[in-house]
């Protein structure tokens, strides 16, 4: 790899999260009455997506929606089968039981989105259309209306919101 691909890599995670970080500023400024600077911290967050969708273009890492979603699984199954039960053998040893509980619910996740994805690419990329459902408390996805307590982290069904 190029020291220009790294840099636009390195840019991509830069930008990506910053703009997690904005729109986690700005429910914070709603949530204490800073209307403005949410308003601030959602625009800045919208220019970040902006540069970071055009880096990750520009690296030439995005494919065809079969290559992507196939990329999408290889990264999920990363996550779940070595990222997460690493990081959850660290909380443990750390007596983080907070984190702990956590990261098993979020590697719990991830396993669910590669298999979401690999139903989409077995599909060829064309799966019925259906609405996602997501868990606020631990961001399980669930293929349609999603009732009762979420098999992940036993929130209750009314913690479920539709996907944009």
């Amino acid at each position: 790899m190029s020291k220009t691909d790294q840099n636009l890599m390195d840019a991509f995670a830069g930008e990506s999260q910053a703009n997690r970080k904005y729109l986690a500023y700005a429910a914070k400024a709603d949530k204490e009455g800073f209307p403005q600077a949410a308003k601030l911290f959602r625009a800045a967050a919208q220019a970040e997506t902006i540069h970071a969708h055009a880096h990750l273009r520009m690296a030439g890492k995005i494919g065809s929606t079969l290559e992507n979603l196939q990329d999408a699984i290889n990264g999920e199954t990363h996550e779940f089968t070595k990222m997460y039960p690493e990081m959850i053998k660290e909380a443990e040893a750390e007596e983080r039981k907070n984190v702990l509980q956590y990261f098993k619910w979020v590697n719990a996740v991830e396993e669910v989105h590669a298999n979401l994805y690999k139903k989409a690419l077995e599909a060829g990329g064309k799966a019925a259309e259906t609405d996602y459902y997501i868990c606020t408390v631990c961001g399980y996805t669930h293929e349609g209306p999603h009732n009762g307590p979420c098999p992940v982290c036993s929130a209750a069904a009314t913690a479920f919101v539709k996907a944009d």
